[in-house]
């Protein structure tokens, strides 16, 4: 004999209903980018490790001192920096509902980033002309395995605001897009930390040491 419907149970909801009667996860998808991003943190925590321990592994090679122009990484940094300061604009326009403000802070953001890379690329292409190759030493192999690392993160965050330009002409402020671009901010402020990290620690007190 079946059961009267009202006894039968609740199905269980592993989602949040909104008025418009979609769903969504929010908590469970910023609670797993925390998580990535935490995993992401213990990667470069073992660049850094390994980096430190090759930092004076020159094998008769060329030392940072001889290496770098710190006017030049200080002013790349410069930039990463300021994008830093146009994606939290963005962040603001978003809060207040602004679709074009965020989308032109995030073009604003992309470029940044992308110059950022560029000027990387073209201290590695300088580097491997004068025979500073990641083969030369230990220490240059540590060194292009971890700004490599974080070049790479960052290429993929300018990648990722392309994305959400599209998502954002598609479908504006929707939630999910909200969710997203806060996933975004999170994502682009860590390699802000990051990059600190690596011009503190490579460039600026490897200058200092070697010079």
């Amino acid at each position: 004999m079946t059961a009267p419907a009202d006894d039968l149970p609740a199905a269980p909801a592993f989602y949040e209903v909104e008025a418009h009667g979609t769903t969504h996860s929010g908590g469970g998808t910023l609670l797993g980018f925390w998580i990535y991003l935490m995993s992401d943190a213990l990667i470069f925590a073992a660049l850094f490790a390994t980096f430190g321990v090759l930092s004076s592994s020159f094998a008769g090679g060329p030392t940072p001192g001889e290496l770098f122009d710190l006017r030049v990484v200080a002013a790349n940094t410069a930039v990463l920096l300021v994008s830093a300061l146009t994606c939290g604009l963005a962040m603001i326009a978003l809060q207040a509902g602004k679709l074009a403000a965020v989308r032109w802070w995030l073009i604003i953001t992309a470029l940044l980033g992308a110059a950022f890379v560029g000027i990387e690329l073209v201290e590695f292409r300088e580097l491997v002309a004068e025979g500073a190759t990641p083969q030369r030493s230990g220490y240059l192999s540590a060194f292009f395995t971890l700004v490599g690392t974080h070049g790479l993160h960052v290429t993929f965050g300018v990648v990722w605001i392309v994305v959400m330009l599209v998502q954002l002409g598609q479908r504006g402020l929707h939630a999910e897009n909200r969710r997203r671009l806060l996933c975004l901010a999170m994502f682009w402020h860590f390699l802000d930390v990051i990059w600190i990290g690596v011009f503190t620690f490579v460039y600026l007190m490897g200058v200092l040491r070697w010079s």
